[in-house]
């Protein structure tokens, strides 16, 4: 008889039941390395943080080593003293810099000069915008990229580059015609006084060099062709804040220690009367002093290094006008020279002397013959 399997006839089947619990998790299991000590401080160690130890500032502090030289001009241009040379040759040498006094030139001049020229930086900046610096044009306003005057400070400061050109004279008459013709003839008035004092310093520094140069050295005293003096006008806000003023101050040697100076040039004569303080900065140190009142701050320049076959130093100098309420204006004027040294050495790229000749001659022998060995092989 076959027993059919109905709702009511399947017997009853518990379904309460629980699925096993999952197999505990080990906590930890040993190391197959026989030595796990060695391991665990291995481990340890390499994945260890160092401890960096960073300076307190990105720049190093002003280094109050000494106040360049006071040289008198007469006693230097005129008198040639020896002892006068050879301190002028020895600050140069090591600082790349010194302090003119009785120069001859009215200090009404240039102070007059540099408050005329404060009114360059009133004009506004939709003005601005036709007298802008740019590589065909290396004078007019310096303009700086968006958001690098609120990172590097230099809100601080303005820049005007003003040179005897034409086209800066039309340009500048056309959107500042009543103050520029007054400016640009007390400019020309100075610029003529600044390159006559920078010839004859030029002159006597290179001539009373200790080293001596080679059989074309003479060539550097004499055959000076003038270039046009580039003149950097600087306008520096008033403002007692010493945070703002140490991140200008900042900006100033990263765009030095990035750029250099932007212009080639002879020698840097610095008119900045009444300022706090006189930075000179190279890429190997940097100097702070407080200037002689009335003095001209004459700073060696990279053509100047060269013709002394880098005896004297290349340096860029900065006024400071630390803690001041009021605006303050500063001039650089770049003095260049062209001489018949360089012209020469120019001239000579273009020629191949008698001994390369030879030297050529031998080299395209030996070729010649390579290439026939080379030939017969195959």
């Amino acid at each position: 008889m076959s027993l059919t399997l109905t709702p009511r006839t399947m017997p009853e089947i518990n379904v309460d039941f629980r699925a096993p619990p999952p197999s505990p998790v080990a906590s930890g299991r040993r190391s197959s390395v026989a030595n796990d000590d060695v391991l665990s401080e291995f481990l340890e160690s390499s994945l260890r943080v160092p401890d960096l130890v960073l300076p307190d500032k990105i720049f190093p502090k002003q280094r109050n080593l000494e106040t360049p030289a006071k040289v008198d001009f007469v006693s230097l241009c005129f008198h040639e003293d020896e002892a006068v040379c050879d301190v002028v040759s020895d600050s140069m040498a090591r600082i790349g810099c010194f302090q003119l006094v009785n120069h001859g030139i009215p200090r009404e001049l240039m102070v007059s000069t540099a408050e005329a020229a404060e009114g360059i930086f009133d004009l506004p900046p939709g003005k601005r915008a036709a007298v802008t610096r740019s590589s065909e044009k290396p004078w007019g306003f310096e303009v700086y990229h968006a958001g690098e005057e609120e990172e590097m400070g230099s809100e601080l400061s303005e820049e005007f580059v003003w040179c005897k050109d034409e086209e800066l004279k039309l340009k500048m008459e056309g959107i500042w015609p009543i103050g520029y013709p007054n400016f640009s003839e007390k400019m020309k008035t100075l610029l003529s006084r600044i390159e006559k004092v920078a010839e004859k310093i030029h002159h006597v520094i290179l001539k009373n060099l200790p080293i001596k140069f080679d059989s074309d050295a003479d060539m550097i005293h004499q055959g000076h062709q003038l270039i046009d003096t580039l003149c950097c006008i600087f306008k520096y806000r008033g403002d007692n804040t010493i945070g703002r003023w140490t991140d200008s101050l900042k900006y100033d040697v990263i765009r030095m220690l990035i750029k250099g100076s932007d212009y080639s040039h002879s020698l840097g004569l610095h008119v900045c009367d009444g300022s706090s303080e006189f930075h000179i900065y190279s890429r190997k140190s940097w100097l702070s002093f407080r200037p002689e009142e009335g003095a001209l701050i004459i700073t060696g320049g990279d053509r100047t290094q060269i013709l002394s076959g880098g005896y004297y130093k290349h340096v860029i100098g900065r006024p400071i006008f630390k803690g001041e309420k009021e605006d303050k204006t500063s001039m650089v004027f770049l003095y260049s020279t062209q001489n018949t040294k360089k012209n020469f050495q120019t001239n000579q790229k273009g020629t191949v002397s008698l001994g390369q000749q030879v030297i050529l001659a031998i080299i395209l022998n030996l070729v010649y013959h390579a290439l026939i060995y080379v030939y017969r092989k195959h």
